[in-house]
């Protein structure tokens, strides 16, 4: 395992990829209500990205046809955006991937679309949760492990399930460096966490048990037992001052930051 560290020079230039990811974000925020289609939503991050001399970091990597991952409800991610219709009560969950100037930042969320059940709502509050307990461990002198369970304590307490097969990454200059960042896992345990990492947390999580199925299209991954799933993502630096999140959201920028 050979992880890349960042300068600080670096950090920023992810950051300033982090920087259009957030506004791209911000603007389908925006466009989410019934009757839009995830190929609309997809449409417009692609034109926005471009606009602001990026390049979306999925369309094309490794033959996938999206600039954004749309996947609603008991789909957990990869979803190819197409002719799907938002419907009041759906939950969406929008992966991103922005590249500015060859370094790579990527994030994800999930959206409510409309007024959504109490157990979807509670779903979304928690798994977002898990990923902000997951920052305030992307510490030097911590460890991987301390990451992991961070998310997976905070999930299962709460009485939903980690998806195991799926995890976060390195990203840098590539979207998947090493190390690869599990959502479950032991404290103490793993890789020492030291200035200049990069890491994409990225908790996603089932109401129902933890197994997933891959769809017919090759690419779409679901709950097995077509429970409701979300999924939060941040791109984290590891930095001598304590965890800089290089793709916060705007109303929580500060306290991701902090």
């Amino acid at each position: 395992m050979a992880i890349i560290k960042k300068s600080a020079e670096e950090l920023d230039k992810m950051a300033a990829a982090g920087s259009v990811l957030v506004k791209t974000m911000d603007l389908l925020e925006a466009k989410i209500r019934p009757g839009v289609t995830t190929k609309e939503l997809d449409e417009a991050a692609e034109k926005f990205i471009r606009s602001q001399g990026c390049v979306p970091a999925f369309k094309g990597y490794r033959g996938f046809p999206g600039s954004i991952c749309a996947s609603p409800n008991h789909m957990v991610v990869h979803g190819i955006p197409g002719p799907y219709k938002l419907a009041k009560g759906d939950i969406l969950s929008v992966d991103i991937g922005v590249i500015k100037d060859g370094w790579v930042a990527d994030a994800a969320r999930t959206f409510a679309v409309g007024t959504i059940s109490a157990e979807a709502t509670k779903l979304l509050d928690v798994t977002r949760e898990s990923l902000f307990r997951a920052v305030e461990q992307c510490r030097p002198g911590r460890h991987l492990g301390d990451v992991s369970w961070a998310v997976q304590e905070h999930v299962e307490e709460n009485g939903f399930s980690i998806i195991r097969t799926l995890v976060g990454h390195g990203v840098g200059r590539d979207m998947h460096e090493d190390p690869q960042v599990p959502n479950y896992g032991r404290p103490g345990t793993g890789v020492t966490l030291e200035p200049g990492m990069v890491l994409a947390v990225e908790p996603m999580v089932n109401i129902g048990k933890h197994t997933v199925r891959m769809g017919n299209d090759g690419w779409s991954i679901y709950s097995q037992d077509s429970t409701l799933a979300a999924h939060f993502e941040f791109t984290i630096a590891i930095t001598a001052d304590g965890p800089r999140v290089l793709t916060p959201w705007h109303e929580v920028a500060g306290r991701a930051a902090a």
